[in-house]
């Protein structure tokens, strides 16, 4: 994915291209690993004027192949829309590679129509020449949604979970909860091209009950998720934790058919604030009530409502990409609505949507929000299982508000929410950006300037005011707006200072928490240039030259485009610049982050494969320059005094996630058919195949020859394993029965240590086991308390270290627990009820000290709250950062003494890095 998110750096001039000497040089900003330029400007070239506009746009690129290096043009662009405006048309063209679909394959061809005359503007957007792959998957669908499902099952589920309770023994229930589906084909534009089956994965998370909605990206040739994040466009970071899994509640295809006879009636109802308001409603004659339905606005062209429907006391899942059963409009008997509306923001929810509508047909001329003046679906007052929900999101037909909690209101009670969720709907209909990497932190940005742009204009708020800035302020209870607003366009982020690197599986790669580096360098426009003009700039760079996979820096070209395509002055072009460099997006800006890492091994271009160290040596997995190739492993030493060497086959598998003890390197290939264990010796030698999974196979660790692993599968089973040089197949730990559990496995001394979920009584146990690899003998470690969730265990020659959660009511954090070998000496080396206890993740050992992923507990993401290392002794007397560097940090490995290698992404690529010894407090 970092090659569909890469953002270009120059802006060159090529006179030559330019036809009318009026216009001035033709800009022409160069693409990233593609021949096709990602934005062209100042263009007068005639186009057929009879044609249709698509038909015109394809001719144009066709007869120009030297300058757009599009071979194609007629067979593998396909109008995706047209856009006709006041004097011309813009076209979007989807490319096809080989009739399949390329993801984030755009070009936009912008055109003007005066006295009978066409003529091409401009163009814009990712066109990839590089693209060669076969299109034929050696893989079926079935095993693509059974290998995106239990990717999905255990991204979700690291911790061992009393409340996830094995499959029935006949296997008919799935644990897990999630369920996927095949959308058919497409081609990653990585390199030459990677071809995947889109899986959508929708449920609960195990464990964890946390709405999901995913798009998993299975390489068609392998079967391995190559690409993953998730599709629910939410208001806030989305919650990680809730009170457990609850049953899911009935759902349908989509929302019952509009009532025969509607008839447009002016109601009323009272907002959240107090405030009487007039409501656009509708005479239902079939049942003799009035509904939260407006159906006036849209009467005279298509006939689409703007309808707010009664959600209360369903839950966040049975809404998250479907439609819940017998759901109805909100209704009353009269035209008056009463508190059950206000209360539940229905009110404010129904009055806002019109003032979003109104925004955008009065300002841009857009009827709705796909422009076609479809019907706009509301639903108000989820619950998250009963408890409050405190979130908003568009899911790509529909939005879904939060019923709030003692601290905040319910989510529609604000104008920039509404604004912001709607224009997330504008957005997919248009620009499409991917939800995800800087692609999705635009998308977040647009939909937080649009939605605040609209509030200040609905409540006369001045862009001087201190507040203007804020989003969601006005869904306060006690606090202040500043203390509870859900973000601040005026919070002076820029990329150079505040730019976070994270994975997919961190707030889908940072679209939280880099938004307001955009939206902050668009409200400062809006600021200096007034609203109407700023505006129109940003829905005009939106709609006609911003596409799926546009970065920071090309989005910056494209406004700064549009803003000189509307003939704005040249003070004003400069007032656009300087609100963008003020925030740092500038060519070249990724640049400009720094590190206090050593890097072992960069851009590895990887998703969800680890680190392993021991003996002196690292390995990790990485795919080549452009991610596209398969990933192969490697390995180095952690003193860096010789270069990495490639230890797995190059045969067209995945091998990812690999383990050594500086002997031996142990990783798993996915193949067509299946996960294989693999393993090499580091010097070289033949590779030894040691067992194969049909499902999936994690946790791999390494030493002196024994091998120990944790196989999952679909239904939510997970059992470790673990073989001796001897043994001819591994010997499971649990004897794989269905009722028990047993997961997140650690080596040391010929001992393995493991978390175990296990009937006892009637009921469900947690505890870790350490079994003697020499004896076959397991003892089970004491416990200070009874624990509801375990973490990742490490083991070293002396004590057994685990991640514990006792009480599920202290925001996610997690005890360090230790006890010895044998069992006994329990003890927390880190409390969870203690001040500065960490929500951890992950955990690595040796002999002097344990390293543990962990987040600062917080309501916003922001660089603290984010994955970091952590390191304490053994006896836990001090806890130190390990770096301080400013992206995630994830995937540790324990070296020699307080050496740690890990993933570091805070250049925003994913780069192998170490430390010696931790940094300090930062």
């Amino acid at each position: 994915m970092a090659v569909l998110l890469a953002t270009a750096t120059t802006l060159q001039t090529s006179p030559a291209w330019a036809v009318d000497p009026d216009v001035g040089p033709v800009n022409a900003q160069p693409g990233q690993d593609t021949a096709t330029p990602v934005l062209i400007e100042g263009l007068r070239e005639p186009v057929d004027a009879e044609a249709t506009p698509a038909d015109a746009a394809r001719q144009h690129l066709a007869a120009n192949r030297s300058r757009y290096r599009i071979p194609r043009a007629g067979s593998d662009l396909v109008p995706l829309a047209t856009i006709a405006g006041t004097s011309g048309a813009t076209v979007r063209l989807q490319q096809k590679h080989r009739g399949i679909d390329v993801l984030g394959g755009q070009y936009v061809v912008r055109m003007e129509e005066q006295d009978g005359r066409r003529v091409v503007t401009g163009t814009s957007g990712h066109y990839f020449t590089a693209l060669a792959t076969e299109v034929t998957p050696r893989i079926g669908r079935e095993l693509a949604v059974r290998r995106a499902v239990a990717s999905t099952a255990r991204r979700l589920s690291d911790a061992l979970t009393v409340g996830r309770i094995p499959r029935a023994e006949d296997g008919a229930a799935a644990a897990t909860g999630l369920r996927g589906e095949a959308k058919g084909l497409v081609v990653l534009p990585r390199g030459s091209g990677v071809l995947a089956y889109r899986v959508t994965v929708r449920g609960s998370a195990p464990g964890t009950g946390t709405p999901v909605v995913e798009e998993v990206y299975v390489d068609a040739r392998s079967g391995y998720p190559a690409l993953q994040y998730s599709a629910l466009r939410t208001m806030t970071a989305p919650a990680t934790r809730s009170p457990g899994d609850a049953p899911e509640g009935e759902v349908a295809d989509g929302p019952p058919g509009t009532p025969g006879s509607l008839t447009p009636e002016t109601g009323s109802g009272t907002r959240l604030d107090g405030a009487p308001t007039s409501l656009d409603v509708a005479y239902d004659a079939s049942s003799g009530s009035y509904l939260l339905a407006d159906a006036a606005r849209m009467r005279g062209t298509t006939g689409g409502l703007l309808a707010t429907w009664d959600a209360r006391g369903r839950s966040v899942s049975e809404a998250s990409g479907r439609w819940p059963s017998g759901l109805s409009m909100f209704s009353s008997p009269t035209t008056a609505f009463g508190a059950g509306a206000t209360d539940s923001g229905a009110v404010d929810a129904h009055w806002n949507a019109g003032q979003v509508y109104d925004y955008f047909k009065k300002n841009h001329g857009r009827d709705g929000l796909d422009g076609r003046g479809s019907t706009v679906n509301s639903l108000v007052g989820v619950t998250y299982y009963g408890m409050p929900y405190v979130n908003a999101f568009w899911d790509g037909t529909k939005m879904v508000y939060g019923g709030g909690d003692s601290e905040f209101k319910p989510l529609s009670a604000d104008t920039d929410v509404v604004g912001h969720e709607m224009t997330h709907g504008v957005v997919e209909h248009t620009a499409n950006l991917v939800y995800a990497g800087q692609s999705g932190a635009l998308n977040e940005a647009i939909a937080d300037y649009f939605g605040n742009a609209i509030d200040v204009a609905a409540s006369g708020t001045p862009m001087s005011d201190p507040a203007a800035g804020l989003i969601g302020e006005d869904l306060c209870r006690t606090k202040t707006a500043s203390d509870c607003a859900l973000r601040d366009l005026n919070d002076g982020a820029t990329t150079s200072k505040n730019f976070l690197g994270v994975s997919f599986a961190t707030d889908n790669g940072g679209v939280h928490l880099n938004s307001t580096i955009f939206s902050g360098a668009l409200w400062d426009m809006r600021e200096d240039l007034g609203g109407t003009l700023a505006d129109k700039i940003v829905y005009k760079a939106l709609t006609e030259y911003i596409t799926p996979v546009d970065g920071f820096t090309e989005a910056r070209n494209a406004v700064l485009a549009a803003a000189r395509a509307m003939g704005v002055t040249s003070a004003q072009q400069n007032t656009v610049k300087r609100s963008f460099n003020a925030h740092g997006i500038v060519p070249g800006w990724e640049q400009a982050l720094g590190v206090d890492t050593d890097t072992l091994f960069g851009k590895l271009n990887t998703t969800d494969s680890g680190v392993g160290a021991g003996g002196g040596w690292w390995t990790a997995s990485k795919s080549n320059d452009d991610g596209s190739e398969p990933y192969s492993v490697y390995a180095g030493r952690l003193d860096a005094k010789a270069g990495a060497k490639v230890i797995s086959p190059n045969d067209g598998r995945y091998h990812t996630a690999p383990a050594t003890d500086g002997k031996t390197v142990v990783w798993t290939a996915y193949g067509p058919s299946s996960v294989d264990i693999l393993s090499r010796p580091v010097a070289g030698g033949p590779v030894r195949a040691l067992y194969s999974s049909y499902t999936g196979v994690a946790g791999l660790r390494v030493e002196k020859g024994v091998v120990v692993f944790e196989e999952y599968d679909i239904f939510g089973g997970r059992h470790v394993g673990y073989q001796r040089p001897s043994d001819l197949a591994p010997v499971f730990t649990d004897g794989q029965k269905w009722d028990t559990l047993t997961a997140l496995p650690s080596i040391s001394d010929n001992r393995i240590a493991y978390a175990k979920l296990y009937p006892q009584g009637g009921s469900y146990r947690l505890g870790v086991e350490v079994v003697d690899l020499a004896t076959g003998k397991g003892v089970m470690t004491q416990q200070l308390d009874e624990p509801v969730s375990l973490g990742q265990t490490g083991i070293n020659g002396s004590k057994v270290f685990w991640l514990a959660d006792t009480d599920e009511s202290d925001d996610g954090r997690l005890t360090i627990m230790s006890s010895a070998l044998d069992g006994t000496d329990a003890r927390a080396v880190s409390d969870e009820h203690k001040p500065g206890a960490l929500i951890a993740s992950d955990l690595t050992v040796s002999q002097d000290a344990v390293t543990v992923v962990g987040e600062t507990p917080g309501t916003q993401y922001r660089n603290e709250s984010l994955p970091k290392l952590w390191q304490l002794p053994t006896d836990g007397s001090r806890r130190e950062r390990v770096s301080c560097n400013r992206g995630e940090q994830s995937y540790p490995a324990a070296g020699a003494g307080r050496q740690v290698v890990w993933l570091d992404a805070t250049t925003g690529s994913t780069d192998l890095v170490v430390r010696n010894r931790p940094a300090g407090t930062c």
